[in-house]
């Protein structure tokens, strides 16, 4: 089961609602629905949670590209809404959201990509291209347990990398809570 709510920024503070994703399809539906709740171009953020299992977050701001935050690719890849998240982080064509998750073999490898078991698959060189200064993926490769995208997604707004990183159950409590934001998030709970 999801929760997706939407929070606004406003001159008064924030203001939340309820989001349907029933018509969400693609990333920029969802960055289209973030965009039409903004007031003057403020900060929206799109919160998305699946039981506890992964959440994302969306951030727009005006016409800039959304930034992207997910606390678990693996988890969030299983599931339709976490997918659209995971593919712009993997660079996929926005056509077809699951364009790089439909390589996966059974086993979880890439067509043609050495498995962790093969004899003379380096794991530290696996780990090394996970690696880029956003924290996000390139193209072409899978989804791997643990978080993945914009890190700093909340840092200006009182959250920091490290205390994102460290939240499990009930993330989007604690991030309503770090930005002000718990009275109005409860009311769309």
């Amino acid at each position: 089961m999801y929760f997706a709510a939407l929070l606004a920024r406003t001159e008064d503070g924030w203001e939340a609602s309820d989001t349907d994703l029933d018509d969400v399809e693609t990333l920029s539906d969802l960055t289209d629905l973030a965009r039409e709740a903004s007031v003057d171009e403020e900060t929206v953020l799109v919160f998305i949670e699946q039981e506890d299992s992964w959440f994302g977050i969306l951030r727009v701001e005006g016409e800039e590209d959304p930034r992207i935050y997910v606390s678990d690719a693996a988890a969030a890849a299983r599931s339709s809404y976490g997918e659209i998240l995971i593919d712009e982080l993997l660079g996929g064509d926005d056509d077809d959201p699951a364009d790089d998750l439909d390589t996966l073999d059974l086993d979880g490898t890439e067509d043609g990509e050495p498995d962790e078991r093969d004899e003379g698959y380096d794991n530290d060189a696996a780990d090394d291209d996970h690696d880029s200064a956003d924290g996000g993926l390139t193209a072409g490769e899978t989804a791997p347990a643990g978080p993945v995208g914009d890190r700093g997604i909340l840092t200006d707004l009182g959250l920091s990398e490290a205390d994102l990183l460290a939240l499990e159950s009930d993330a989007m409590a604690e991030i309503a809570d770090a930005l002000g934001a718990s009275e109005v998030l409860e009311t769309v709970r």
